[in-house]
This record gives C-alpha cells, sequence and structure tokens, in this order.
C-alpha cells in the first residue's frame, strides 16, 4: 500500500435518528484505526438521508409509540427492538437512552452538518448530533438547540441559526437524497467507498477493512500500471 497515494474516499448515506448508523460509525471508526496502522488513510464525508421526512418536529409519543405506529406492531415488539439495539450499541461503547430521545425531524439537522462540512467541521457535529440524539436526550429537530450543538463543536453559534433560518443548505439535503434513489439506497447506513463499492449497514469492522484494502490494492494496481 503507498503511504504517498490520495485518501480513500468514503461517503457515507446517514440519519441521525437512525440506531444502526451511529453502531455502523463505530465499527466503521474501529476499521479506519486499523487501515490506518498499515499506512492507509480514508476521508469521509457524510451524505443526507431521511428515514422518515413525514415525521412532525414535535412527535407526540414516546420513540415506543413511533416504531409501533411506523412499522404496525405491538408496543411490546417494539420494546423489544429497542432493547436489542440498545444492547448492540452497548458492545461498541454507546449508550443508548430511548427514555430521553425526542423523536423529530431531521431535516434541519441535516442542513446544519451541510454547514459543517462546509466550515471543516462535518464529522465532529456528526458525532456530536448522535451522541446528543440516543445518549442526551436534546431536541435535534429544533433549529436553537441545533445552533447550540454546533456551537459546542466549534462553529460560529450565530451563522449557524441563520444557516438554518434561511434554508442555505436545503439544496444540499435534496441533492443527497436524489443520489441516493440513483444508487438504490432504501436504508442506512450505506457506505460509498471509492465511487464504486457499496456497502449496506452496520457491518463488522473485519468487513469494512477488507473493503478499504481492497479498494487501496486496486488503486496500487492502477497506479502500478500507469507508470
Amino acid at each position: 500500500m503507498s503511504n504517498s497515494s490520495a485518501p480513500i474516499d468514503v461517503q457515507i448515506w446517514s440519519d441521525v435518528q437512525c440506531p444502526w448508523c451511529y453502531i455502523g460509525k463505530r465499527k466503521f471508526e474501529a476499521a479506519v484505526a486499523e487501515f490506518q496502522q498499515h499506512g492507509g488513510d480514508v476521508k469521509v464525508t457524510y451524505r443526507s438521508f431521511e428515514l422518515a421526512p413525514d415525521t412532525p418536529v414535535d412527535f407526540e409519543g414516546s420513540p415506543i409509540d413511533y416504531l409501533s405506529q411506523r412499522k404496525g406492531i405491538s408496543p411490546e415488539q417494539a420494546q423489544q427492538m429497542v432493547d436489542r439495539v440498545s444492547s448492540i450499541a452497548a458492545s461498541v461503547g454507546l449508550e443508548y437512552h430511548y427514555d430521553r430521545i425526542h423523536q423529530t425531524n431531521t431535516v434541519l439537522a441535516h442542513e446544519l452538518l451541510h454547514f459543517a462540512k462546509v466550515h471543516g467541521k462535518q464529522v465532529e457535529l456528526k458525532e456530536r448530533l448522535l451522541r446528543a440524539y440516543f445518549t442526551e436526550g436534546r431536541h435535534i429537530g429544533r433549529a436553537d438547540e441545533l445552533a447550540e450543538l454546533a456551537g459546542e463543536v466549534g462553529l460560529d453559534r450565530d451563522a449557524a441559526a441563520q444557516a438554518l433560518a434561511e434554508h442555505t443548505h436545503l439544496p444540499e439535503v435534496k441533492a443527497d437524497m436524489a443520489q441516493a434513489v440513483a444508487y438504490g439506497i432504501q436504508g442506512v447506513p450505506f457506505f460509498v467507498i471509492e465511487s464504486k463499492y457499496g456497502i449496506s449497514g452496520a457491518q463488522e469492522s473485519a468487513t469494512f477493512l477488507a473493503a478499504l484494502q481492497q479498494a487501496a490494492g486496486e488503486r496500487d494496481t492502477v497506479g502500478a500500471d500507469a507508470s
């Protein structure tokens, strides 16, 4: 693997209220850490995917109510789903507190992630939003709360608030969603490596690592052929 090659490009479609996206993020990060130990590098860009764009900002009810209604299952079955995903989250070091979660619409959060991308803080904000939603019970559907979270990762709070008020980055959110449709993405997380490999779901770290190594190996082969 050549150290001089550019970082492997990884585009990740995900939603900030998707429990598997946070789990997948941790498993992917473990793969990246190992990949970097062997001289590789990765550049991550987060892309917008709204799992439930019809959800109101202030959903009346609990996440259990939401899951039960959306999936047409009993509250007991919804609770079992939540317990299972919380257990898997714990296995990768995450704390999910579904009793605190505010089910909401995530379009503003996605707009803010594009704002953060422009200012070089997208990766930091993505982590902050996920922790705020799943662990801390923050309301990530409201512009004022989002601006506060932006400030917490070093972004200009007032500029973030203005971008949200004016929906400056809504076109980018819509473009990401359109690209997801073009790729045939129906669920997230979805990882696109070097614009040619697609990995769906919160796979094990070894799967992500193998894909990164394959992409790097093919790039080196192409480079050797061209030289």
